[in-house]
């Protein structure tokens, strides 16, 4: 391939992400006419026009969009041929783009990115959080990290953590409302809302029976951040539902106790995803194996708050 396609597929796969010609400019040190002469070579040799552009930013045409797909899996592969000559798998380098939640991709992930990077300094990471899925082929990036699988035909999976899903509150909540002692107690319930998505707003779902059941309550507090939504738990406004990873050390101080613990909820299982396991590159491999270690290691669970706080609730109805 030669070197100046090679780079246009480059500078297009850029373009593409920033959705800005000035942006595209300023990260590969260009002036901005310098870069839409580039692109305007680009077209010119191929024929057709590959974006729109607005005063504010641009949007890719339909052959931009083809353009766009077979560039990045061109540029993967070329990089992967590269690895394995060069016998790079022991040593990866090169560009990483990772993709993470707003507040776990904060205060979990990027502490992790630190660490990755002290261990390999070779590899320059690009790590970028979102309160919503992205694409990952059309954006550029090798690999996101959520909770729950996202149905993606185009993209591997890999669960790196196991993650229950619970009902909790504040003791001092339930000293003041009560215990529901059934599901269908929640509904005259204060419950805190977490949006997430494209949810349907105040819908909560819980297993029974081998089945998927719903139950719509309210609440006079929501949220599209988990760690606010968490705090009001704690302050006493209501019933939240929380992953397990979130509630653990919050179970073992007393500061949230669980509500109905033996209703099971569709889990929130923590998964890396990404475009192509055959054309993943050695510093996406080492990235993803550097997650699922220290994933395995093993935090205390809510496993023991659970059963103390059944043995409780089962000793107040006796009483």
């Amino acid at each position: 391939m030669a070197t100046d396609i090679a780079s246009d597929f480059e500078f297009f796969i850029l373009l593409a992400r920033l959705k800005s010609m000035s942006g595209a400019a300023r990260a590969l040190d260009l002036t901005p006419p310098a870069a839409t002469k580039r692109l305007g070579l680009i077209e010119q040799r191929l024929g057709v026009r590959l974006v729109n552009r607005t005063t504010r930013n641009i949007s890719l045409t339909p052959e931009g969009e083809t353009y766009l797909r077979y560039a990045t899996q061109i540029v993967r592969q070329v990089e992967q041929m590269e690895e394995e000559v060069s016998g790079s798998r022991s040593d990866p380098h090169g560009l990483l783009r990772v993709n993470a939640t707003l507040g776990f991709g904060r205060t979990t992930i990027a502490p992790l990115v630190s660490d990755f990077a002290k261990r390999f300094p070779k590899v320059e990471i690009q790590f970028e959080v979102t309160d919503r899925p992205i694409d990952l082929v059309a954006q550029a990036f090798d690999m996101a990290i959520r909770f729950g699988e996202l149905p993606d035909s185009r993209l591997s999976a890999r669960r790196i953590m196991s993650n229950r899903r619970f009902l909790c509150a504040s003791p001092k909540y339930l000293e003041r409302f009560g215990t529901p002692q059934r599901v269908e107690d929640l509904a005259a319930h204060r419950c805190i809302i977490h949006r997430q998505n494209d949810d349907a707003y105040g819908v909560w779902r819980y297993i029974q029976d081998d089945h998927l059941e719903a139950l719509k309550v309210k609440g006079a507090l929501s949220s599209n951040d988990g760690d606010i939504v968490l705090r009001w738990a704690l302050d006493g406004h209501g019933i939240l539902i929380r992953s397990e990873w979130d509630l653990a050390k919050y179970v073992q101080s007393g500061r949230l106790k669980l509500v109905l613990p033996d209703t099971p909820l569709p889990s929130a299982d923590l998964f890396v995803y990404y475009p192509s396991q055959r054309n993943q590159t050695a510093r996406a491999r080492a990235f993803i194996d550097f997650l699922v270690n220290h994933f395995r290691a093993p935090f205390v669970p809510v496993e023991t708050g659970a059963l103390l706080y059944a043995q409780k609730m089962k000793l107040g109805r006796k009483t």
